[in-house]
């Protein structure tokens, strides 16, 4: 959790378990809340329906429930450049130093949090 300047209280979750009557490795989903709606973005599945894809994004506001189906709209070109750097040793996704900037942050940001009570 992150308490940003303005009092908003931030929260990121990553789970790393898969049930196993999930269709597919992984569920990927993106919420943004903000006081006047919300953003769910599901990208590998859409839980729940006989959609056989994700790359779903749903928008709810004053104006109404929207839903986007966004398959060859969008992508994640990093993922697959990240592992072709794993692969080859190469700094196209991501160079070395940035890799060890990210470790660094995330342990200073964990050494120097405080408990939100």
């Amino acid at each position: 959790m992150l308490v940003a300047d303005n009092g908003a209280v931030h929260y990121f979750r990553v789970d790393w378990f898969t049930p196993d009557g999930l269709r597919t490795w992984g569920d990927g989903r993106t919420f943004i809340l903000g006081t006047k709606g919300y953003i769910e973005i599901r990208k590998f599945v859409n839980v729940g329906t006989e959609d056989e894809i994700g790359n779903h994004v749903y928008l709810v506001n004053e104006e109404g429930e929207f839903h986007y189906a966004v398959e060859g709209q969008v992508g994640y070109p990093f993922f697959g450049q990240l592992i072709l750097d794993c692969v080859n040793r190469s700094e196209y996704a991501m160079t070395q130093a940035h890799a060890f900037k990210a470790a660094e942050l995330s342990i200073l940001a964990e050494l120097n949090a405080e408990k939100i009570k």
